[in-house]
């Protein structure tokens, strides 16, 4: 159970929230206004904090900045009845995890309050994994693509350009993108990831740049979008390809200006954030095909960064196996866990069609299922093992199907005098052109 500190200048709010949280086992200090609170927070530990905004002396955003200098890790609700977009905003900028507004009910409180210990929960998990094992078995290889791949993010993390990163799913352009953050002159302010894939066009839009109340059905209080809590941070969107029409010519003008309306308001917001994209569609292919708009794709197009498949970088195959596999034993309970020689060799062998991703959640299953801390190959999954005649014979086409691709675009090359001339011929543009010349090595 955790510590929680309750601070509220009104006896019954504090009283009656002191006895709900001990009566579900957790310790309970409370304080009745921000000086005492500040001496608790430099005299003893917290786990999270309940804090009332309109405070005489030193008011909940005030404590919220002291508990971040005192206790990074410790979490601060702040709990307000003058519930506002600015002070939502100005909340989440000095540090809060959330605002709840009042009057709310014991079950609403519990809520956010088990949300933010779950949160917290998982924040330490992921720094035990980083103390034990570190991060960098993601972040290092000996394939020349991906050193040439970091040294690239690296220098274009020192700039404020847009980067879209692109590649299959699974590769680690989530990783990726989160590492330029800590290493531009932005990685004292916020990352801020959105996944455009999971939510409804309205709900997304809501995610992206917020609304006020009653703006839609369910919209009970406003709320600051995530572009707006990315000021003067990083902002990343993956999978930008999903985003609607409609989204994509508001998020347009938002890369255009740095400016957009939250839903249901007029006011104009500016903030200064970075632009990170994501796609593993060919988001040229889907502007020919009028599904993603050509003007939003050159404004993203300004630093692309391939992510190369799994089977591209097979000598990192091993160390990350040995580095996702120390980390699936740690979050699952499991002493130090190592592969056999057979299923090193399987690992090695199989070609990851979902990548990182994929390899991880393989391991994680032999980790969970093992009943021994020697991995075999019969603790990994049966799909590595099915080589069927099908698709050898599938493998082979399409290894044909490239070995003519490659001879005609180089007997076409061969009879034109330039490459426009040789991508007309072909039917692509010269950018499409120069990427399978490299891709064959066609010189």
């Amino acid at each position: 159970m955790a510590k929680l500190l309750i601070v509220d200048d009104e006896r019954n709010i504090r009283r009656s929230l002191e006895r709900f949280f001990q009566s579900l086992s957790h310790t309970v200090v409370t304080a009745e206004g921000g000086p005492q609170a500040a001496e608790l927070i430099a005299t003893q530990p917290f786990d999270l904090i309940l804090t009332d905004y309109k405070m005489a002396e030193v008011n909940g955003l005030e404590l919220i900045v002291e508990a971040r200098r005192r206790q990074p890790s410790c979490l601060v609700i702040l709990m307000t009845a003058y519930a506002t977009v600015e002070n939502a905003v100005a909340a989440m900028k000095a540090g809060a995890y959330d605002y709840v507004t009042k009057p709310f009910s014991l079950d609403q409180i519990q809520h956010v309050v088990e949300r933010a210990l779950e949160f917290k929960g998982l924040q330490a998990e992921n720094q035990a994994l980083r103390e034990t094992i570190g991060d960098a078995p993601m972040l290092e290889s000996k394939s020349p693509a991906m050193k040439h791949l970091f040294e690239l993010a690296h220098q274009a993390a020192q700039s404020d350009a847009t980067i879209l990163l692109t590649g299959e799913s699974g590769t680690g352009k989530n990783v990726l993108s989160r590492q330029i953050h800590r290493w531009s002159r932005r990685a004292a302010g916020p990352f801020v990831v959105v996944n455009c894939t999971t939510l409804s066009e309205e709900l997304l839009e809501s995610e992206l740049f917020g609304h006020l109340r009653g703006s839609f059905t369910g919209a009970i209080k406003d709320k600051p979008g995530r572009l707006e809590a990315a000021d003067k941070g990083t902002v990343f969107l993956d999978e930008i390809a999903d985003l609607t029409p409609r989204l994509q010519a508001k998020f347009l003008r938002f890369v255009q200006e740095q400016s957009f309306e939250r839903v249901g308001s007029d006011a104009v917001i500016r903030v200064d954030a970075r632009i990170i994209a994501a796609s593993n569609r060919d988001l040229e292919a889907e502007v020919a095909q009028r599904h993603f708009r050509e003007d939003l794709f050159h404004r993203l197009n300004v630093i692309t960064l391939r992510v190369p498949a799994l089977r591209e970088r097979r000598e990192d195959v091993l160390a990350l196996a040995g580095w996702m596999l120390r980390a699936a034993a740690i979050r699952n309970g499991r002493p130090a866990m190592q592969l056999s020689a057979d299923a090193a060799a399987a690992i090695g062998k199989y070609r990851w069609p979902g990548n990182a991703r994929e390899l991880r959640n393989a391991l994680e299953r032999a980790a969970v299922l093992s009943r021994s801390d020697i991995i075999g190959r019969d603790d990994l999954p049966d799909a590595m093992f099915r080589e069927s005649a099908e698709s050898t014979a599938d493998a082979h086409h399409a290894a044909s199907l490239e070995d003519m691709e490659r001879e005609h675009i180089r007997r076409v090359l061969s009879e034109t005098a330039t490459l426009d001339e040789a991508a007309a011929t072909l039917g692509i543009n010269v950018t499409t052109l120069w990427r399978k010349r490299k891709r064959y090595g066609i010189e």
